[in-house]
């Protein structure tokens, strides 16, 4: 296994210690230590094709497993503030189940469309608006969290910008996933 698989499989791996640590309000700051975690694990997403691309270490066990732990981690994060831990708040407001609703249809439909171009022998790669929209996502996500460890009740300045990246990210999770459509709509033509 190659390095950037073993960077993809240690996502894969942080994503219930991710949650697990959300979820254990004894622990002291346990939303700030989430919001590492995560932010750590986001960035393994980066790290493992950046060096997959550079020396050339792009493996098919990569392209499977990489776009798994990428929505994986976000819906997890997504799912998991939505709800109201023990003796908490969830983080974010009830309204954000749309936002959240979007993106995990569009990250559904894209992996369904990305199966049929498969099939006809076509790979269809991540651009730059959907580039764009998981930088956004996982930003949105590590202020929210960071926001909720200081929240105290009340809305801070880093969970209003947290939603406010969360709504433009689910803008361009949209946009997205409308460019991917519209470029390759010959792969739903027999």
């Amino acid at each position: 296994m190659n390095l950037p698989n073993k960077l993809t499989v240690m996502r894969i791996i942080m994503i219930p210690v991710f949650v697990a640590v959300y979820y254990i309000n004894a622990l002291p700051y346990n939303y700030l230590i989430a919001a590492v975690i995560f932010a750590l694990a986001a960035f393994t997403d980066f790290l493992d094709g950046y060096i997959a691309r550079k020396y050339n270490l792009v493996s098919d066990l990569g392209k499977f497993l990489d776009p798994i732990a990428d929505k994986v981690l976000v819906a997890a994060a997504l799912v998991v503030m939505l709800v109201v831990p023990n003796g908490g708040a969830a983080i974010l407001p009830s309204y954000a189940a749309i936002f959240i609703a979007v993106i995990l249809a569009r990250e559904l439909i894209i992996s369904g469309f990305r199966m049929v171009a498969a099939s006809k022998g076509k790979v269809l790669a991540a651009d730059k608006a959907g580039k764009l929209k998981t930088v956004t996502q996982d930003i949105a996500i590590t202020l929210l969290l960071i926001g909720a460890e200081f929240q105290a009740g009340v809305y801070t300045t880093l969970n209003i910008i947290g939603l406010v990246a969360l709504c433009l990210a689910t803008v361009l999770t949209v946009v997205s996933g409308t460019e991917a459509i519209a470029k390759n709509v010959s792969v739903l033509k027999d």
